[in-house]
């Protein structure tokens, strides 16, 4: 099942993203109901859901439910001051090739942690790294390209 936040392939038995933990809801595309994971009718209309053929509903886009995580929650903004020199010289940039310095890093025995602990806390140890870690990268000038899961990488 696919993510519809980050885009992540899930296992089909899968209710939350294994990539950024966003809830897998399916609705039904008649009433929008919230469907259980495998199911071929909705149990609030009776619409077929899915036979042999065709495959299930994709999750919805719609709103994510309070204990639900967007892919974008760990995501601090850039601070303004970094953000203007980035595009003030970015026509000096296009097409010239630069050394950079690449940063990846993760949490150590994540894997180990989120099967132990409840997955708001997993969650709130995560954005709290990805906050003290962006904050030391945009001291250093450093922009972060991408978050996946309990990592980051950030270039120099």
């Amino acid at each position: 099942m696919t993510c519809a936040s980050c885009k992540f392939d899930n296992p089909s038995a899968a209710r939350f993203c294994e990539q950024c933990g966003t809830a897998l809801e399916l609705k039904c595309p008649r009433c929008s109901a919230t469907v259980s994971t495998g199911a071929r009718f909705c149990g609030a209309c009776g619409n077929q859901l899915a036979t042999p053929d065709a495959p299930h509903p994709e999750p919805s886009s719609a709103k994510p439910r309070a204990t639900s995580v967007r892919a974008d929650a760990f995501v601090p903004e850039v601070p303004g001051h970094l953000a203007e020199k980035i595009l003030s010289g970015r026509a000096a940039l296009e097409g010239e090739r630069r050394q950079v310095t690449v940063l990846f890093g993760d949490i150590a025995n994540y894997t180990a942690l989120s099967e132990k602990l409840d997955p708001e806390e997993v969650h709130r140890i995560v954005q709290r790294c990805f906050e003290l870690v962006s904050a030391e990268i945009h001291r250093f000038e450093g922009t972060i390209n991408q978050y996946g899961g309990d990592g980051f990488m950030a270039l120099f």
